[in-house]
Order: C-alpha cells, then structure tokens, then sequence
C-alpha cells in the first residue's frame, strides 16, 4: 500500500516511486505538514511533530506548517478555506473526524475529512497517489451539511510546505502576447510572491505551476519541489516565507472578487492541484510532468497529425478558391490535416463584425463547405475548422437579437476588447446555442479537428438573470460551464480533435488539457522567437500537445530572416504544422519543404511520445539544443537531436553536445556522421556540431543497432 496510517504515532504517510510524504495530528490537533521528499520511515518523522513557539507576540508556529490552512484562531499566513457563515460568523475550528483510503484503477486515495467545532461545515481533503509516478494529486470538498447558506470567500486546493532550505529558488514562467512561457527565476525573501490571473482564463502574463529548489539544481541534478494546477480561469499560487524560514506554496482558485455561496447539503470541490518531487533536476521534472499528461491527464490520446492552417496566408480573406490552391500545395508537402481558421461565417470580413453567427458566408463559399471538405478528403488529407464560440461582436445578428447575453453592468457601458464582447456561457440559453451550432456544424460536415480559439478577457463581470448577491461566482461559473461544453461535444463527437487557443497560449493548463488533445502556446511564429516560448512551455507541459506552425522566410513578426530547414526543425520539436502562403513557394522550396514533412513523419513518435531532454550546456554559447528518446518506427529506442545556432562571435568553437538517455551498453548509428558509436560514449564524450552562422540548425537521428 502505497498510503498508509500509523494509528499509535497519529501520522499519515504517502509513498511513491522514490518519494515520501508525511503529515501527522499534534498534541492541539491540528493536522501538520512534517516531510516532502527522497523516501524515509514515516515513523522517524515523529520526531518533527509538536507545537513550536517563539514568543506570545507570534502565534503558534506549528500553524505555519498547517496541512489545510483554514482561516480561524491563530493562523495568519495565506488561507486554504476562509468562509462565512449565516450568522456572520467568520472565523473557523476544523477539528479532525477521521480518515478512509480506497484504491480503483490503480489508484490509490486517501481522504481526511475535517469538521467545524460548533457549524456544520466540513473538508475532505483528498489525496491521490498517481502510480509509477512521484506525483501527488490534491484537492479538497467543502460541504454544507446544515440548513443555512455558507459562502466560500476563498476556497484552494493544496498548500504544499516546502522542506527547510539553505536558499529558496522559485521558478516560473511569465510572458505577453507573443512572448508567453518566459521562464523565470526568484529567490524567496520573506513575505509573498503571488503568481495569478485575473483575466478570466489561464492567462499568458503567467502559468499556473512553480517550482522550488534550494538555487542549485541544474536540468540533469538536484533536488526539486513542484506543483501544477489544473483550472482554465482566474487562479492564484502564493509562495509565502515566513520570518522562520518556513515556506508554504497555496494555490488554487483565485479568491479575488470570487465567492461561492454553499446552499444546504451542497459541496464545493476545488480543481486538482498535483505536486511532485524531483531528485534529478528540471529535466526530470519535466519528464515526471511529462508522463503525467500522457497517461494521467489525457490517457490514450493518438499521434498528432501535420496540419496545414491558412490563416496567415490569407487571414480574412477565405474562399473556396484560394483554400482549394493552398489546400492543394499543403497535399504535396504530405501534409495531413487542413484547417480554415477564421473569417468563413457570417459577416466576416474583419474583426469587427460576425462574429457569433456561426453560418458559412454564401459569397465565399457559394456551395457551402462541403465543396472544400470534399476537395481536401479527396486530396487524402482530414478537415478542420476554426472557432470562436465564447465572444460576440456587437456588429452581429447575434448580438442584436440578445445583447442581454454577455457579461455587463446595467449601468455601465460595455468595454469592447478587439471588438468584441464576452457571452454568458453559464446562461441555460447561451450554453444551448453553443452546443446547438456546434453539434449541428459538425452533424453536417465531414470535420476531424477543431481549433477553438478565445481572445477576449472578461471585463464588466455581471451576470444577468442570477442574484445579485451571488455575482462574484462569474469567474467559476464560466469555466464549468467552458468544460461541461467541452465535455458533452468530445462525448457526442469523439473523432473530432481539439485544440485549445486564447490569444495565443492563454489557455493552456492541466484542466483544459483533459480536453483538448493539442495546444497554441503563442500567435509568434518567428522560428528563432519560438525556441524560448517552446523551452518554457516543456517545463510543465508536453511537446506532444504543441502545436508549431512553420511560416515565412521573413517573419511577419519581427522581419528575422531564417531558412526553411530552421523554421522546420523548430517546429518539429513539437506537432509540426504548416501556416505560410504556399502560393508564394516556388517547386524547389516545395520539394525542400516535402522532405522535411516526411523526415517528421520518421521522428514523430520519438518526438511526440519519447522523453525529451533539454540539452541547455551550450546556451551560453548562443546554441540551444534539445534530444528526444523513445520507440521509433522501427520498435526498437532511438532518438532524435535538434540543435539551433543563433548568433556567433569572434569565430566561436562549440564543444562536443554530451547525448542523454541512452543505453551506455548499447551502440549508435547517427544519420549523417559515419561509424557506430556507444551510448556510453555519446554521453560522455558527445557529438560535434557542424554549425555555421548565424541562425543554422541541425537534426541528428540516432538509431539503436542490433
């Protein structure tokens, strides 16, 4: 048994592959945090549990390192669960009332269940072993078990006490519209770092899930202590130091301008927030975050096809002609999938009206969309189609017949973003009208992918038609209700699938993900730009779900120069994809192009389902690099390295790329360099880089031999 409870000590323990987790009742009953991290005898943490102090003037320190940090008596650092009660009441007693483990699917459960000493509020806090995997989901259920209203001002999911530390290291991400997945590095001084958004969905500006080390772990060593939170709107994690070098990571739902009002016998259940621990370094972290999202997340989930999208060589101008030619060239390429994005419905022409009439525009395509899908079937290739159902432009007819249906004050006017206004999606009707054109495009037409896109913050947040004292449960009430759209159109159309997109990768988190089976982490194209934003997003998330578009030799973006072998390799580090105007490309960089496409094709499950290696030694050098392994085509473990040239200097000698993940006592064949090497050798003594000038790449497939 992987959870276990020692009845005599009073400690919980939870063990995985190679980590433990231990927390136990004190002598004041108050659940402690005692241990995260490489395996031990539960019982041996006995030792850390008991009340600690410091003067009258500080509290009780034990509270520092509460499990579940209700807000009530002596606790003042951030709060799991903070509520209100019918009578006024504010202040919270959770006292423990036991505890009950069950295991199905491989799983394995633990639930403690806490309960107010006097009202008739209880926790269940849940903790779920992922198996072969150091990971550990958390999440909690509040219930209202009496006979009046509860409001929840601030419920999380977790708070995670980190170990004690010589330095506190946090590292995330941050970012904008075209520069998302930055990552980032902060030492912890006392007080807070709050990672958050506020926007109505996962955000760019930040993404939600940390890491901590002690400042010296690197990609391939060291220990290092992480979490990820599975929710697609407003979310909040704290990074609290207390002046006792304590350290306390809470996150969740993010508690800003958000209640939810608990009726009688109703439950309240946070988002997943899973936490792991690494003893490898970033990379094995990674990897951990990796296979969690395979197996776990989206179990089962086929390989991505090449897709071929046209919005930057035509953006609004769409017709049947011009999709015919493209989609016609993008054949050639062996490309797999064809998307139209937007401008195909309605009064689309710009982005200032149509948007909310989901009916193909006659003049475009005079004899529906049949006529292309069929052109793009016959050319053997599948069939997709952009979306935006959540927003309306004001110029539509949609708006005009319901300008009730989006969110506003009654006495404010309403701010348009892009020109465009945020629909009501937990409005009965609003819901209905969705799933009603989006099951009726899909009914009519011969459709396998769906790119929906979302690129309108939520301002004004006043929900017609609910009560007036529950309207802070806008911010979650949208994102159910966003899933329970997902969830009931994957159910009635499980060939079709989707990919997530918000002004580029603004909605990219482990809740969405149970959904959509590939991500837009950034409208940047650029394939140099590209390489950080990719980098960024591997921390927490997989290449598999990735989607990389290969665009002009000139970047639209920022006029970078690059040739077609570099922004191809860029983007087959992810799910390769095609978006530039191929009616500009002559044969020979068609030709060029195809080869490519099919030297994807060979890699793909290396890429796509292998494990990914960031191979950053030589950053400093102006070269990024990075190596997957897996299962090839062949059956047998192979892999694959992409390595990026970016700038030079004064004549600059790379050293040898030191290879990872290798069998040491297997040999090598490397595409493209003569001889059969050891695996032991190539991860000790590596391979040159035959690298020249500025922004030049190259691939290496390196093959297992018998």
């Amino acid at each position: 048994m992987n959870i276990q409870f020692d009845s005599d000590l009073r400690l919980f323990s939870i063990s995985t592959v190679n980590s433990s987790y231990v927390f136990g009742l004190n002598d004041k009953g108050i659940l402690q945090h005692l241990y995260w991290g490489a395996p031990v005898e539960a019982a041996d943490c006995a030792l850390l549990m008991g009340s600690r102090s410091h003067s009258s003037f500080d509290a009780a320190l034990d509270r520092e390192a509460e499990e579940f940090a209700f807000w009530g008596g002596l606790s003042y650092m951030e709060p799991t669960l903070k509520v209100r009660l019918h009578d006024g009441v504010r202040d919270l007693r959770l006292v423990y009332d036991g505890y009950q483990t069950e295991a199905a699917g491989g799983k394995e459960t633990l639930t403690v269940t806490l309960k107010d000493e006097t009202y008739p509020i209880e926790a269940r806090l849940i903790y779920t072993v992922v198996p072969g995997l150091d990971l550990i989901e958390r999440s909690a259920v509040i219930v209202n078990t009496g006979s009046e209203n509860i409001v929840l001002e601030n419920a999380q999911s977790a708070a995670w006490t980190m170990p004690t530390l010589e330095n506190y290291r946090l590292t995330h991400v941050t970012g904008k519209w075209a520069g998302e997945f930055q990552l980032r590095e902060t030492v912890l001084s006392e007080g807070k770092k709050v990672l958050e958004s506020r926007r109505g969905f996962t955000d760019a500006h930040a993404n939600p899930w940390f890491a901590i080390d002690n400042g010296r772990a690197t990609e391939e060593s060291g220990e290092v202590w992480f979490g990820a939170l599975a929710w697609s709107g407003n979310w909040k994690i704290v990074a609290e130091k207390t002046a006792f070098d304590l350290v306390r990571v809470t996150g969740g739902i993010n508690d800003f301008d958000s209640e939810w009002t608990l009726a009688p016998g109703e439950s309240f259940e946070t988002p997943v927030f899973v936490g792991g621990y690494a003893s490898g370094g970033f990379g094995s972290m990674s990897r951990m975050l990796h296979r969690y999202q395979y197996e776990v997340v989206a179990p089962g989930r086929s390989l991505r096809k090449v897709l071929y999208n046209s919005w930057e060589a035509t953006y609004f101008d769409v017709n049947v002609q011009d999709q015919t030619a493209l989609a016609e060239r993008a054949a050639k390429l062996g490309v797999e999938l064809f998307v139209i994005d937007d401008g195909w419905f309605g009064q689309r022409n710009h982005d200032r009206a149509g948007l909310g009439d989901w009916i193909v525009n006659p003049e475009k395509f005079p004899n529906g969309l049949g006529e292309l899908i069929d052109k793009v079937r016959g050319l053997g290739m599948e069939f997709g189609i952009w979306v935006e159902p959540e927003a309306v432009n004001p110029d539509s007819d949609l708006y005009r017949q319901h300008p009730d249906w989006v969110y506003h004050f009654p006495t404010r006017s309403r701010t348009e973003l892009r020109n465009q206004l945020v629909l009501n999606i937990s409005m009965p009707e609003v819901k209905r009208y969705i799933i009603g054109f989006m099951s009726d495009l899909l009914e009519r037409h011969h459709i396998s992918f769906v790119k929906w896109d979302m690129n309108r913050t939520i301002t004004e947040p006043g929900m017609k038609n609910h009560p007036l004292n529950r309207q802070k449960e806008l911010w979650v009430r949208h994102v159910r209700s966003l899933y329970e759209i997902w969830s009931e159109l994957r159910e009635k159309f499980p060939h079709v699938a989707f990919e997530t997109c918000a002004g580029g990768g603004s909605r990219i988190d482990f809740g969405m993900l149970r959904y959509a089976e590939q991500a837009w982490p950034s409208d940047n194209t650029d394939a140099f730009d590209r390489l950080s934003i990719q980098e960024g997003f591997s921390y927490a998330y997989a290449p598999k779900l990735m989607t990389c578009w290969v665009t002009e030799e000139v970047s639209g973006m920022n006029k970078r120069v690059t040739s077609i072998p570099y922004r191809f390799h860029s983007a087959m580090t992810g799910t390769l994809g095609i978006g530039a105007n191929l009616n500009h490309w002559s044969e020979e960089q068609l030709a060029e192009a195809g080869a490519l496409v099919a030297q994807y094709k060979t890699i793909r499950p290396l890429v796509q389902e292998g494990r990914q290696y960031r191979l950053r030694a030589l950053k400093h050098k102006g070269v990024e690099a990075v190596q997957y392994v897996g299962i090839g085509e062949s059956g047998e473990e192979e892999s694959v390295l992409f390595a990026f040239l970016h700038s030079q200097k004064l004549g600059d000698h790379f050293p040898r790329l030191l290879l990872q993940g290798l069998k040491p006592d297997k040999r090598y064949a490397i595409k493209g360099i003569e001889g059969v090497f050891s695996g032991r050798s190539l991860m000790r003594i590596g391979v040159e880089l035959p690298l020249r000038g500025d922004f030049d790449s190259l691939m290496y497939h390196i093959r297992e031999q018998q």
